[in-house]
């Protein structure tokens, strides 16, 4: 149960993440007032200062961009009116946290700020090894240190007018005593299921039940608005056709980069380590090399039994059971005074005394591989695509603005744009929302929105360019539009007497739940064919509607007799026979009694949250939030 909370509780810190970093809540440098401008509508304010549409839209649009920088994240999970809403109301959360903070002064110093910094670990990634921020990947983030700072600064500061509500809650012992037992607490129950299911052969719908049960439900037989398109995308494959590297530019890439397509030479080595530290006596290290010399002499003597002579011997003690065997490996791998010496052996050959800090070494070649130059052909297709990516980036721009203009100024057909990139036109029959599964172009809501625009169905004109990917462009064409409407009974005939069927299944075992529980409360001796123990923790397979009534019911009037209505799932009726003691958790109470006091801690941090909002008057305005059912 709190690993469950736990896990979400994570999710959520996980949503927060991508809400607040690199840009934390968005809105940069110039901070919480810089696109306050009574040129955008607004909808929702904090302590009088507006969030406008803009605002909204611009935080929404960089939550997608760093949701699609990382790897096998799917953006269009965070392009809905939902999580859009969920953008606004976090935006709402950071600026009366923002507020709170300003009022209370509670933003760090400069060595305080330095400190949080290098101690923190969310912000390993970005630290340099002496402390520093890494510039370079603040860069690719379009951010500077100073904007880094100023932000790191402002977010420390909201952080700490929760953190004193969180990190002060108590949880007395007796009070999380008593909400774990309730919560892991365990029951005895007897049950008997009623499935619609062994009952749909004894019903059979009417024309008037079908056409009654259509008539009383027709918002479930309501068919979306819908429309066909044409559509064309632009992309660097479709730019890329017929785009031919000539082999001369690919052999003059291929010469100028040597390096790249030579294979890194490579040694197999074993060793035999005299270990003796660089700072040790004299006369201790002349005692290592004089061990070290007779190895030598011996491994010079017997060459092939030098892996038996490491395993006896050698002081390595990673290497020494394989016979001193240290693997393939390149230069850089091993300290200098070894790799000169062993990328001066030949195959077979062994060295004198090598000297590192470690100690003293005696190395023996076994393998040599690399160094040679990977041939044209086997490289050619390497070089061809990059060649060919490298003059899709530059041409990209123009043909991107001549794509967006054709689409703009001819905007009665596609044709234009087919002929002049040489693109396939496509079609397909779209809703507001994309469809489940749907990819590319069609998984855009930004191009469904354009398609669904009042200048696209009325007028029957080409959408605008809109870029649904990465180096993507796609304009679309209204072919047809046919707005939501009711089916008519006759086209979903079927779906209905199906429903009608599962309804009457479903009354009928309700009927007879229904009457064993009169019998059973009239003859308690009775039994029930299921007997399970259940709790919250482990449920059993116990629906939750039924478990909740078990547990519910009073422990001091048991056995206890229940019916539990699941609709078109049936009935279920539940003898609840003794309550039984929770079980004891693997190590004690200690961490459960921690996380309560942790779920204690955020419950009244929301709960002081929701009085900051009060104090503030941050209130998302009632238009916004239309809008956003109004997509749902």
């Amino acid at each position: 149960m709190f690993d469950f909370v736990r896990n979400h509780s994570k999710l959520t810190l996980a949503f927060l993440l991508l809400l607040i970093i690199p840009s934390f809540v968005f809105f940069g440098i110039e901070g919480y007032s810089r696109f306050t401008s009574g040129a955008h509508e607004t909808v929702a304010k904090v302590g009088g200062q507006a969030i406008t549409r803009a605002e909204w839209d611009q935080a929404q649009q960089r939550l997608l961009e760093r949701v699609r920088r990382q790897p096998g994240a799917d953006a269009a999970q965070f392009d809905t009116p939902a999580a859009r809403m969920q953008t606004l109301e976090a935006m709402l959360r950071d600026r009366t946290l923002l507020a709170a903070a300003q009022d209370e002064h509670l933003a760090p110093s400069d060595a305080r700020l330095q400190r949080l910094f290098t101690t923190d670990p969310q912000f390993a990634g970005l630290r340099n090894a002496d402390g520093s921020v890494n510039k370079d990947l603040l860069a690719l983030q379009g951010m500077s240190s100073e904007m880094f700072a100023a932000q790191l600064r402002q977010d420390y500061a909201m952080r700490q007018v929760l953190g004193g509500v969180e990190n002060s809650t108590l949880a007395p012992a007796t009070d999380s005593t008593r909400a774990l037992d309730a919560l892991l607490q365990r029951r005895e129950i007897q049950l008997q299921r009623f499935e619609p299911a062994a009952y749909r052969a004894k019903v059979a719908p009417s024309d008037a039940d079908i056409e009654a049960y259509y008539k009383s439900h027709e918002t479930q037989f309501r068919a979306p608005e819908q429309a066909q398109i044409d559509y064309v995308v632009l992309d660097f494959d479709a730019l890329g056709k017929g785009l031919a590297v000539s082999e001369a530019d690919a052999r003059a890439f291929y010469d100028a980069n040597a390096a790249r397509f030579t294979l890194p030479e490579e040694r197999h080595a074993s060793h035999i380590l005299v270990k003796v530290d660089k700072d040790a006596p004299a006369t201790e290290r002349a005692k290592a090399k004089a061990k070290a010399e007779s190895l030598l002499e011996q491994a010079r003597r017997n060459p092939a039994d030098f892996a038996e002579l490491a395993k006896k011997n050698s002081d390595d003690a990673g290497s020494a059971a394989n016979g001193g065997d240290l693997g393939w490996f390149g230069r850089g791998s091993m300290v200098k005074p070894f790799e000169d010496a062993v990328f001066g052996l030949k195959p077979g050959e062994l060295s004198g005394l090598v000297q590192s800090d470690f100690g003293y070494h005696i190395i023996k070649l076994t393998g040599v591989r690399g160094g040679e130059r990977q041939p044209f052909e086997q490289a050619r297709g390497e070089i061809e695509a990059q060649l060919r990516k490298a003059q899709l980036a530059k041409r990209w721009p123009e043909a991107a603005e001549q794509f967006t203009n054709m689409a703009y100024e001819q905007p009665d057909s596609l044709q234009p744009l087919v002929d002049k990139f040489k693109l396939a036109k496509r079609s397909a029959t779209v809703t507001r929302q994309p469809a489940p599964g749907a990819s590319g172009a069609l998984a855009s809501n930004k191009l469904l929105d354009a398609v669904f625009s009042a200048d696209a169905l009325r007028n029957k004109r080409n959408t605008d360019a809109i870029e649904v990917g990465p180096n993507q462009l796609a304009t679309a064409h209204v072919v047809n539009y046919q707005p939501a409407r009711t089916l008519a009974l006759a086209e979903v005939r079927d779906r209905v007497r199906d429903s009608v069927v599962v309804a009457q299944a479903a009354a009928l075992a309700r009927k007879d739940g229904e009457a064993r529980v009169a019998a059973l409360r009239a003859a308690p001796a009775e039994t029930l064919p299921d007997t399970k123990v259940v709790s919250r923790v482990q449920p059993a397979g116990v629906p939750g509607r039924v478990l909740e009534a078990v547990l519910r019911a009073d422990a001091g009037k048991l056995p206890a007799v229940l019916g539990v209505d699941l609709g078109d799932a049936g009935y279920v009726v539940v003898r609840v026979q003794a309550v039984l003691p929770r079980e004891a958790v693997p190590g004690g109470d200690e961490m459960l009694r921690r996380q309560y006091a942790q779920l204690w801690g955020a419950a009244e941090s929301e709960a002081y949250l929701a009085a900051l909002k009060k104090r503030y008057k941050a209130e998302i305005l009632p238009a916004a939030r239309a809008a956003s059912a109004a997509a749902n």
